[in-house]
Formats: structure tokens, C-alpha cells, sequence
């Protein structure tokens, strides 16, 4: 059975599943153990790891990278099922042949699907991007609303304000569930529209900044754990470890400073024989050395 199952059992459960978008192993193996549905190895690490200041730069090497980093914190951890969604980033499909290419490439490095930002019709490229990875077999979570790799298109963040928004919101959403997603993304557009979408598509939707209607949630690790410095209004910090973080390198460089680390018990000493014995032989070299 496929580890992706998990989305639509729970949809059909009526249970919210619970995703988070991470990048590194100690990371995941943390996220199983406390019980994440599935893992997201997001080009949000371009923002969060790489220090770019959008997802643009992200490349495919990245996203393979990281990906290979979570795979095995997710294989280290007692729920090695957990599945594990890569971003395809920005340009890795600008044309059909290119993006399947590069999805198989994912799932060979062991992603258990691949999520593709596209909201275009089925006929044009991008729709023939998920045409192609549907014979190839690599399940495609889509992802609609505001889609960070076309942020430069967007005159705003929140998507599915007025009416006509609303209709190509849901136009769109039909449109990949269409194509084979096995889930989408929603994200930041009104509560109602992902309501809306959410109650009319039969495979299941995963919000970020969508409201608490969708069929599961997704957060970014730094956001969740309280590492990022201004969180984005549509996260939620359960826990500041931000502070906790900067206290310990606090006392770090306090006691470096002060002679108080390392102590005795952070290191190794010589048996007192075996350090007699140095001594001497260190001794006899010396002098043999002023001898000659």
C-alpha cells in the first residue's frame, strides 16, 4: 500500500491531516516520532535554509539534496512509512518533457510523490506535465491560490476575494483533480473558497492559510517551532524556541569565554601510568636532544 494513502483515508475519515514542509533529517526524524501524516520537502527552504529571499533560486540540486537529508531522518525514526512529498521548483517543468524528467528523478532518490505549482488548463504545458507524470506513474499533489513561484504575478497575497476569483479558484481546482492530483494545496485565499473546494472535490486539500476547512493543514518547520523572527500571518508558532536557541549560544559564548567550557567531564584524561610513562619517554628525548 502506498504511504500517500494516508490522504485520502483521511479524508474519507473526516480526520484533518497534518503535513509539515521541512528540509533536514534531524528535523524529520523529530516530526515522525511526534507523529506527523506526511512530509513536505517544500522549496520554502529556499527561504528558510538558504537564506534567499523568495523561492525563485531553488533548484532541482537543492530540492534533491534535502530531500535525501529528510529521507533519512525519516528512515532513522520509528515510522519510517511516513510519506514524503518533494517541490518541484521554479523552472524544473518549463516544458512537459523537462518536468517529468525531473520528477522521476525525485521519486528515484525516494519521494513518494511530487508537488507541482500550476493552475493553467489541462491543455497547455503545464497541463501536460501532470498528463506525463500520470503515465510515468508519479503521483502529483497540485497547488493552487498563491503560488510563491509566480508571486511576481499576483497584485495580491490573498487570493478569492470577489466572486469572479472565487469562480477561477474552483474552475481550477476541478481542472487539477482532473488531471490525477491526488491532493492540492491551498493556499492563502479566503475561508470560504477552500471551503467551497474542499466540500466539492472528492480528493483531499491541504491548506496553508486557507482556514480550518480543508481536509488537512501544511507548516513550514521554522514557522511551527517559533524559529522564524516575523512569522507570515497565515502561521502559527507552537513553541518559541527562537529564544531558546539564542540563550544556549548565549551561555555558549559565556562560558568559552570565562574558562568554564569545556569541563573536565566533556573530555578524556590518561591513565596516570600511561601519562608516567609519556612523561619519561618525553624526558629521555630531551635528553638525548641536548647530548647532541
Amino acid at each position: 500500500m502506498s504511504p500517500l494513502q494516508v490522504f485520502a483515508r483521511k479524508k474519507r475519515e473526516q480526520t484533518p491531516l497534518a503535513m509539515i514542509a521541512l528540509s533536514d533529517a534531524p528535523a524529520a526524524q523529530i516530526a515522525c516520532e511526534a507523529g506527523i501524516d506526511a512530509i513536505l520537502v517544500g522549496d520554502s527552504l529556499g527561504n528558510t535554509a538558504l537564506g534567499f529571499d523568495s523561492t525563485i533560486p531553488v533548484t532541482m540540486d537543492d530540492i534533491a539534496h534535502h530531500l535525501q537529508a529528510v529521507l533519512r531522518g525519516v528512515k532513522a525514526s520509528s515510522r519510517p512509512e511516513v510519506p514524503l512529498i518533494a517541490d518541484m521548483p521554479f523552472g524544473s517543468y518549463a516544458t512537459p518533457e523537462v518536468g517529468v524528467q525531473n520528477a522521476v528523478r525525485l521519486m528515484q532518490l525516494g519521494a513518494h510523490g511530487v508537488k507541482i505549482e500550476g493552475t493553467q488548463s489541462i491543455d497547455d504545458s503545464t497541463g501536460r506535465v501532470f498528463e506525463l507524470c500520470q503515465l510515468a506513474g508519479i503521483p502529483v499533489m497540485g497547488h493552487i491560490g498563491f503560488t510563491p513561484q509566480s508571486e511576481l504575478q499576483f497584485e495580491n497575497v490573498v487570493q478569492g476575494r470577489t466572486a469572479s476569483d472565487a469562480g477561477k479558484l474552483l474552475e481550477q481546482a476541478f481542472t487539477l483533480q482532473k488531471a490525477g492530483c491526488f491532493a492540492l494545496v491551498l493556499e492563502a485565499m479566503t475561508t470560504q473558497v477552500a471551503h467551497q473546494i474542499t466540500a466539492f472535490l472528492s480528493v483531499p486539500t491541504v491548506g496553508i492559510g486557507a482556514g480550518k476547512n480543508c481536509s488537512g493543514q501544511v507548516l513550514v518547520w521554522h514557522d511551527l517551532v517559533g524559529i522564524t523572527a516575523k512569522p507570515f500571518k497565515m502561521a502559527h508558532a507552537f513553541a518559541s524556541t527562537r529564544q531558546i536557541w539564542m540563550d544556549a549560544i548565549q551561555s555558549y559564548c559565556h562560558e568559552v569565554e570565562s574558562a568554564q567550557f569545556p569541563a573536565s567531564e566533556n573530555g578524556w584524561e590518561m591513565a596516570p601510568d600511561a601519562a608516567q610513562e609519556w612523561a619519561e619517554q618525553r624526558t629521555r628525548k630531551e635528553r638525548q636532544k641536548n647530548e647532541n
